[in-house]
């Protein structure tokens, strides 16, 4: 198939194909006499694979380990299995994190009650006045 009908297939973009062939993810395809790209059902699958990845929010660097193993289907699962505790301590991190913002929000929210001229908002004067720490190192691995 053409990469246009591989995009339409996995439900990506041309570019999003060609941008993960570029990144090493997707193995270049085989070119017809016209040079015109030809995928394969291999081609899909990884493709799927990856994009399936991405939705579960994993780096590039993640992805290709995954894939690491993935080709080396005699070796074990042992990587896979630390990758992804690894992967949910950062979603755990991430929840932490936006849990604290909430409570931010929350706070803020509350400063004012009901509709009235943005000068006496509450809101308003709270972020001028709030004292915002140094934004801290995000301790996920999407930095």
């Amino acid at each position: 198939m053409k990469i246009g009908e591989l995009g339409q297939i996995a439900q990506c973009t041309v570019e999003t194909v060609r941008y993960y062939e570029k990144e090493g993810l997707l193995p270049q395809p085989e070119r017809t006499s016209g040079n015109f790209r030809s995928y394969g059902p291999q081609h899909l699958e990884r493709l799927r694979f990856i994009r399936n990845c991405r939705a579960l929010d994993m780096t590039h660097g993640e992805i290709r380990t995954l894939l690491e193993v993935m080709d080396a289907p005699a070796a074990g699962c042992g990587r896979v299995n630390a990758l992804l505790d690894e992967h949910i301590g950062h979603v755990d991190a991430r929840i932490a994190e936006l849990m604290q913002l909430k409570l931010q929000l929350g706070e803020l929210r509350h400063q004012c009650k009901a509709e009235q001229p943005a000068a006496a908002c509450g809101i308003l004067q709270g972020l001028v006045s709030m004292e915002s720490e140094a934004r801290q190192e995000r301790h996920t691995h999407l930095g």
